[in-house]
């Protein structure tokens, strides 16, 4: 209910932005017909359009971002025409009896009345597909939990929930448009002028978004304006994770946690045929949530693996679970072929629909839970490091199953590679995605959603900040480059820079070259370029770009990429 109710707050918010403008002009035009026959018909078409639209790009279909980019133009040209009727009354019934038969054919109507509710209800559907509601903290939110736990009912009403929070500060302002039109009736000059203002600001809310400036210049006045507002109602509301209770008491026992729960909704086995707690039942089992494109997984593999070879013959039973957190991670044979390359041998249970991240309340990666030979957690760990009291764990289950036959010591992996332990430098920037969804630290305000844009990089870059340049058409869960030459460059710190990369639909390999403060790399070149700088992406996974010798100390990091095709996902360091 606490997030409902923030989804709507969020929604209601949107009323403070700039982006917002585009949709004015459409409620207030039609202010002095009855509102429960015209405003609110209208508002709920723009809701119900929104909400179908957003819910579809969720899915990851890349077919609807295409299908709107077209039902836009429709939109657009529908409600010039309309803008040129409130300008012209003379035109006014020639331009609208196309688009109100529209609306009026499936929806009831009175003849004697202008318009009805169908026209209403088509208006609203066309602002729906000409509203670009700005991307702030808590539309970020809910499409982050949609790129996360997948599409569903839950996300579509979360989605209808903000949208209606919108229209709710639409409609306050439709019915004070209504009083302020009820008023001008008696001086009828004062009421012509109100409608030619009117379509006047219809048709430059037109000219605007079919400028591309309701996704660029209003969006970033927009997160200025309402961002800080949202961020704060996100922190204040936003429902917090229910800590489990603290995995060792003052004691030194292990308590209970639960039973351990149902593997049943694994989408398929690798290295194993399907398991189940049942079948576990007197061993001690590591159940590990990761995915590979993780960094901070593949930095706690070594100790994984580690562990399965020293204890496995004494009773310890590691079980992988691929939870995705990318499109690309939930094709089964890419997470075989990482599987392979990793050097993973140990039952990996793909997770590709969250159901045993949901199934055991998860919301990390990497995350090991601890399983005792009765099937009853005993113990968690979230996140990296702590390696030395986590095989204490499982040395502990082990002697309480009866094994005493254990090695002495503690394994000693030798991480190579991606499996570095990451420095943890003050200073060292933060997990950045380059998706809209979840973009953070853009230089230039505001990306361009779904559609190309010629991006120009900004002059200079602040910490952690990143800017684009060239052709770029920028998706909910990466940025995609259409021409040959995007750059992108980053001001970062730290030891590594790691890029998720992949290559286009048709799978070509894309040739990049990167450059640190303007040089060649050299000695802090990365396992996947040569100290030139160069690289090719051949399929999507995580690249390390950059591993200095020590040193975290500011740096700008470039890539260029030579040929077009490449998606890029996210940065992370250590």
């Amino acid at each position: 209910m606490l997030t409902l109710i923030l989804a709507w707050l969020g929604g209601l918010l949107t009323i403070a932005s700039p982006c917002i403008l585009p949709v004015l002009p459409f409620v207030l035009a039609r202010s002095r017909q009855p509102f429960a026959r015209s405003g609110l018909p209208m508002l709920l078409g723009l809701a119900l359009s929104f909400t179908v639209l957003a819910s579809l790009a969720a899915a990851g279909a890349g077919w609807i971002v295409r299908a709107n980019q077209y039902g836009r133009l429709l939109a657009l040209a529908g409600l010039a025409l309309f803008g040129l009727a409130l300008l012209f009354p003379s035109l006014a019934g020639v331009f609208s009896r196309p688009f109100v038969a529209a609306g009026n054919r499936w929806l009831p109507h009175d003849p004697s009345r202008q318009g009805g509710i169908g026209s209403a209800v088509a208006l609203g559907i066309a602002t729906g597909l000409l509203w670009t509601p700005c991307a702030g903290p808590i539309l970020g939110l809910i499409l982050t939990a949609a790129a996360l736990n997948g599409p569903g009912v839950g996300t579509s009403l979360l989605l209808l929930t903000f949208a209606v929070g919108a229209a709710t500060a639409l409609a306050v302002l439709r019915l004070a448009g209504g009083a302020v039109a009820s008023a001008a009736r008696r001086r009828p000059a004062l009421l012509e002028g109100l409608r030619r203002g009117l379509g006047v600001a219809a048709l430059v809310a037109v000219m605007a978004a079919a400028l591309g400036l309701d996704s660029g210049i209003l969006a970033r006045w927009s997160l200025a304006s309402s961002g800080g507002l949202e961020q704060r109602l996100v922190g204040q509301l936003a429902p917090a994770a229910a800590p489990r209770r603290s995995s060792e008491s003052r004691t030194g026992t292990l308590p209970d946690e639960g039973p351990m729960p149902s593997l049943a909704g694994a989408s398929g086995w690798l290295n194993s045929p399907p398991l189940d707690a049942a079948a576990l039942r007197g061993k001690v089992v590591l159940v590990d949530f990761w995915t590979y494109s993780c960094i901070n997984c593949l930095r706690a593999l070594p100790y994984v693996r580690a562990w399965t070879e020293r204890y496995a013959d004494h009773g310890l039973v590691v079980i992988g679970v691929h939870t995705p957190e990318f499109a690309f991670e939930k094709d089964p044979a890419n997470v075989a072929a990482a599987v392979r390359r990793l050097g993973i041998d140990y039952p990996v249970a793909l997770d590709a629909d969250y159901a045993i991240w949901r199934a055991f309340g998860n919301q990390y990666w990497p995350a090991h839970y601890f399983v005792d030979a009765r099937g009853r957690i005993r113990h968690h760990h979230f996140g990296e490091g702590d390696y030395a009291a986590s095989e204490d764990v499982i040395r502990r289950l082990l002697a309480e199953a009866g094994r005493q036959d254990l090695p002495a010591g503690r394994a000693e992996p030798r991480p190579r590679g991606i499996g570095v332990q990451a420095l943890f430098a003050a200073g060292t920037s933060p997990e950045t995605y380059l998706g809209y969804a979840r973009a953070s630290g853009f230089a230039d305000g505001a990306l361009v959603r779904g559609r190309p844009n010629d991006y120009a990089p900004a002059a200079a870059l602040a910490a952690d900040q990143w800017t684009l340049s060239g052709r770029w058409t920028v998706q909910a869960e990466y940025a995609a480059l259409d021409q040959a030459g995007g750059r992108i460059r980053f001001r970062f710190g730290g030891r590594d820079l790691n890029l998720v990369l992949g290559p286009g639909a048709d799978d070509r390999p894309v040739r990049f070259r990167v450059r640190i403060d303007g040089k060649a790399p050299a000695a802090d070149h990365g396992l996947d370029v040569d100290a030139a700088g160069a690289g090719v992406v051949r399929e999507q996974r995580l690249y390390q770009l950059i591993r200095r010798d020590g040193d975290t100390a500011p740096a700008t990091f470039e890539i260029e990429f030579l040929d077009a095709g490449v998606r890029a996902y996210a940065f992370t360091f250590g």
